[in-house]
């Protein structure tokens, strides 16, 4: 079985170099049956990847351990699901799992464009190929996750990283490949474009919604492995600027650039190059992004093994690099702008402004990141960035965005008139300024904690009158009730509200962020029976119990958690160390949190002594951090929004493959839903 996968590698790499040389072929002779042929070949090298990622699952479930990687990341005791979800623990089968997620896209991508852009699709299959090519080649040479041993296989594997072993990282590594594939789809388009000269709106049409999917999956992938953080590294964050965390961020900071960037090549022409250059941009972070976490360039606790891969990475990096930016040099005459900049006072400038604090914001990251591993390559020594350096010049920056996120849609294109501005922008500034003060009349005097809550009202304040003024209008102009006004509004304007739910998403992010300045810890020491306050709850250690599953040895500090000063019982908590058998005696940290709209009573097993059954208790009082995963379910549901059809365009929209992009906003909606449902009864 593991010589039939790699067989099926080695078949892919033919089928993809088909493909790739059909398309050229087919477009330069104007020959439409080689250009379907090419077609077909996206779809042949899509089942291939599939059948291939089905036997190495196939091999986990049957422990196969004659085969390095199974035997590298699995091992009897593991529960089916686990066997299952390795497909992507490791370095091998993770590049496997990247390459047949992008042969999907691919083959969705074509079989939605072959009718509507034929004329870029055969240099867009090109393009799709290469990147195709370049991971199965660097599989079957370099990483090859169907290699076994010689001789003497094993009876029994090393087992999955614990750390893995956790339902957040079952999701969140695909939700991030989503994302960050689904960027290169829309790259692919634009190489397409740039290849054969038709650089009008119709590519970036075409790949909107596709940009919308990549982003909020990316977004998800970024909450679900802040969430795993929190969950599983029991440091009471879920943010502090590691290596790979900060991998992820680079292609969505600058795709949240790109997103907003299109509007106004969309509605007033502009921006074309730049729109180009930005989506370039993100595919090549992507790429780095994916190198990063492979090579062990970085050192971060998400790292794979340190390997040589990355040096295969760097060398398709450049290549991708040249490649793109000579294309887009050679086509820069076709892009120029139909319009011009009129005003700074108008949303074009601002989601300019918009667009280089994101650009910069990515630029700083990105070098922040590396520098430790720059410096140590130029002097052979070590230094470290920390979390204090990422903040002291990104939360700035993150205030200045979270800003314009309230100012952008209340400018008008081309020009605000100074009457325009004042009535737009009155009732949301006294908001925000009654809040600000009213917070330090209060005594919340941390400056960026009370600044952000601030920018949070004000931004709240926009939405809120952008969706009245709108509701308002439409009751006048059609005399419907407030409700069926509403929903007409979003109906007929899905894309403009959609987005203003994400934008509230946003908003609960950063109100969610801000309760960090309010942070509380601390650490006791208790018997049973004993109590420990920290904030506005009081803890009683109830005694320690010691359990085995066979996969692993459980330790639990059973604790009650009363609201202080009463003797109301507001649940029990049990935070647990778990030691695991495989690999090597590992122990991981289990939290145990109570869960309330304005805080997180986060509690963690530190030690303990089973003779006088005393426990170490690290406790934590996290403000307001639930906000942030609802605040990721917003994003959803504004997505879902946002990719729902308009009314006026839906109309004309018969054929099957239209209600796709509506069906998928519908699914997104309802798992938005559930989460927020999750996140409020949990």
């Amino acid at each position: 079985m593991p010589s039939f996968g790699y067989l099926l590698l080695l078949l892919t790499m033919v089928a993809a170099s088909y493909t790739l040389a059909t398309a050229v072929v087919g477009h330069h002779r104007g020959s439409r049956r080689l250009v379907l042929s090419a077609e077909f070949g996206t779809f042949a090298v899509f089942g291939l990847l599939t059948c291939a990622s089905m036997v190495l699952i196939y091999l986990f479930v049957t422990d196969d351990y004659s085969v390095k990687y199974v035997q590298h990341y699995s091992d009897r005791s593991m529960p089916l699901f686990y066997k299952v979800t390795s497909l992507w623990g490791g370095q091998d089968g993770s590049l496997l799992f990247w390459v047949w997620v992008m042969s999907c896209w691919s083959a969705v991508a074509v079989w939605l464009n072959r009718a509507s852009n034929r004329d870029i699709l055969p240099y867009t299959i090109v393009a799709m190929m290469t990147v195709s090519l370049f991971f199965v080649v660097l599989m079957i040479f370099a990483a090859n996750p169907f290699e076994t041993y010689l001789a003497g296989a094993p009876t029994d594997g090393r087992g999955l990283n614990p750390l893995l072993q956790n339902p957040y990282m079952v999701t969140h590594p695909p939700s991030l490949y989503l994302g960050y594939i689904g960027w290169t789809i829309p790259f692919c388009f634009a190489i397409g474009a740039l290849a054969h000269g038709k650089l009008d709106y119709s590519w970036i049409a075409a790949m909107r919604r596709w940009c919308l999917v990549a982003w909020v999956f990316l977004s998800i992938g970024l909450v679900l492995g802040g969430l795993w953080a929190y969950e599983e590294l029991g440091w009471g964050g879920y943010w502090a600027w590691d290596p790979v965390e900060n991998a992820a961020f680079f292609p969505w900071l600058t795709g949240t650039a790109f997103i907003h960037s299109i509007q106004v090549q969309e509605r007033r022409q502009m921006y074309k190059l730049w729109n180009l250059l930005l989506i370039i941009l993100t595919f090549i972070l992507t790429l780095l992004g994916t190198a990063m976490t492979r090579s062990g360039v970085v050192q971060s606790v998400h790292a794979f093994a340190q390997s040589d891969i990355g040096y295969y990475f760097l060398v398709f990096i450049i290549f991708s690099t040249v490649t793109s930016l000579g294309l887009l040099i050679w086509r820069s005459g076709l892009l120029r702008p139909q319009n011009h900049l009129e005003s700074i006072l108008s949303r074009e400038f601002a989601f300019l402004i918009n667009n280089w604090i994101l650009l910069a914001s990515a630029f700083f990251v990105v070098f922040a990141t590396l520098f430790p591993s720059i410096f140590k390559a130029i002097t052979g020594r070590e230094v470290n960035v920390g979390p204090s350096f990422f903040n002291f010049w990104m939360i700035p920056l993150g205030l200045m965005l979270l800003f314009l996120t309230g100012v952008g849609p209340l400018l008008s294109w081309r020009k605000s008139t100074m009457a325009t501005i004042k009535e737009q922008f009155t009732a949301p500034a006294v908001v925000g300024a009654v809040t600000f003060a009213g917070l330090f009349a209060l005594g919340y005097q941390q400056i960026y904690a009370a600044l952000t809550i601030a920018l949070c009202s004000f931004v709240t304040a926009t939405i809120l009158q952008e969706f009245w003024r709108g509701t308002r209008q439409r009751m006048r102009n059609s005399g419907e009730n407030p409700l069926d006004a509403f929903l007409t509004l979003i109906n007929r304007a899905s894309r403009r509200y959609g987005g203003y739910i994400v934008h509230f998403g946003v908003v609960l992010m950063f109100f969610g962020f801000a309760g960090n300045s309010y942070q509380l810890e601390e650490e006791r020491l208790l018997k049973a029976g004993e109590t420990a306050d920290i904030g506005r709850y009081t803890v009683r250690f109830d005694g320690l119990r010691f359990e085995d599953d066979g996969q692993k040895t459980m330790i639990t500090a059973d604790t009650t958690a009363f609201a202080r000063g009463t003797d109301t019982a507001l649940g029990e908590l049990h935070p647990a160390r778990w030691m695991y058998r495989k690999p090597e005696e590992q122990a991981t940290t289990e939290v145990a949190k109570r869960m309330s709209v304005e805080d997180d009573l986060y509690l963690v097993l530190a030690g303990f002594d089973a003779e006088s059954q005393a426990a170490t208790l690290q406790l934590k009082v996290n403000p307001l951090v639930n906000f942030v995963w609802l605040g990721c379910a917003f994003l959803m549901l504004g997505f879902g929004v946002a990719v729902w059809p308009d009314r006026e365009r839906s109309v004309q929209r018969v054929r099957v493959r239209r209600f796709v992009p509506a069906t998928v906003g519908a699914t997104t909606l309802l798992v938005g839903g559930l989460l927020a449902a999750v996140v409020a009864f949990l």
